[in-house]
């Protein structure tokens, strides 16, 4: 259990990130036919930061554990900040598990977002996390689609440069798309050759779902994301980022040491599995950084995040 103080550093860490107002995207593109496949656009803002020609492209994969409770309008802030530093940057959506969010409502990890009932509720009256086989479908269906998408509504942007990132279940998600040609060869996702990635910058991801359950991330979220504790290890290999290595694309994982919601033992664990496959992954651990801070315009620890984007992309 966190100390007294830890509990309270994390505590106005999340009240400072979801203090932010959402921030309007530029264009909004659906990838299908469901309300959440769409894609919000966001141009690069002339700047000091700005270079002449066209942007390096990011592609952000949203957190909240796979659950409807947590949308995009949460990162749209650390999207916009993205944005003003210069890049180009497609905020994904896609179908999660439980409630959806309350309109209007932007929603914290400590806030209550309605009424859960039986039939979607996980342990404790908690919303199921992530919809199977859903939301890895719109996860791919979205990097596919996002060539064309960008060519029409961003064409300030340049594809050749682009770094995938996600925070939390949306770090699981970005390091599992940039992987999809090493998935098991019956897997609907795989893809037979490597996505056209500068690299991925996975923000306390959730990167190797056994080590997360082992520690309860997320109230087992990774569990529930995978349709139950009889499914997990029928279905993890084909949705465990820690088992699909090596992946041959450049990969960091900036992580805060004093998370209480996704440890950085998870972290550790899937940079040791890419060891152990020949690989290197980067990770970086912000001392006295805790799981909101990396997508937090306000905090010093998305300058750096912002930085190792810009190491890849540039």
């Amino acid at each position: 259990m966190p100390d007294d103080a830890a509990a309270a550093r994390a505590a106005v860490e999340e009240e400072s990130v979801f203090s932010h107002a959402p921030v309007g995207a530029d264009v909004s593109a659906a990838y299908g036919d469901h309300p959440d496949q769409v894609i919000d656009f966001y141009a690069p803002r002339p700047g000091p930061a700005s270079a002449a020609g066209p942007a390096p492209l990011v592609v952000v994969l949203h957190g909240g554990a796979w659950r409807a409770r947590y949308d995009r309008r949460h990162i749209t802030p650390f999207a916009d900040h993205l944005a003003r530093r210069g890049f180009a940057v497609a905020n994904v959506e896609y179908r999660r598990g439980g409630d959806p969010p309350i309109p209007g409502q932007q929603t914290g990890k400590g806030q209550a977002a309605g009424a859960v009932d039986g039939a979607s509720a996980g342990s404790a009256g908690t919303p199921l996390a992530g919809r199977w086989p859903d939301t890895f479908d719109d996860v791919a269906a979205a990097l596919d689609a996002l060539p064309a998408l960008v060519r029409e509504a961003l064409p300030q942007a340049d594809p050749r440069r682009t770094v995938l990132t996600g925070h939390s279940a949306g770090g699981h998600l970005a390091l599992w798309a940039a992987a999809r040609h090493v998935l098991p060869a019956d897997a609907p996702w795989r893809t037979d050759r490597p996505a056209p990635l500068r690299g991925v910058v996975a923000l306390a991801p959730i990167a190797d779902l056994e080590v997360a359950e082992k520690l309860g991330v997320c109230g087992h979220a990774s569990s529930q994301l995978l349709g139950g504790e009889d499914r997990f290890a029928e279905r993890r290999p084909y949705a465990d980022p820690a088992l699909l290595l090596p992946t041959g694309i450049a990969t960091t994982l900036v992580q805060g040491r004093t998370d209480l919601e996704v440890p950085y033992q998870v972290a550790e664990s899937y940079a040791e599995a890419a060891a152990k496959s020949g690989e290197t992954a980067g990770l970086t651990l912000l001392a006295d950084v805790g799981h909101f801070p990396l997508i937090d315009p306000a905090a010093d620890a998305c300058a750096v995040v912002a930085e190792e984007i810009a190491q890849l992309a540039w």
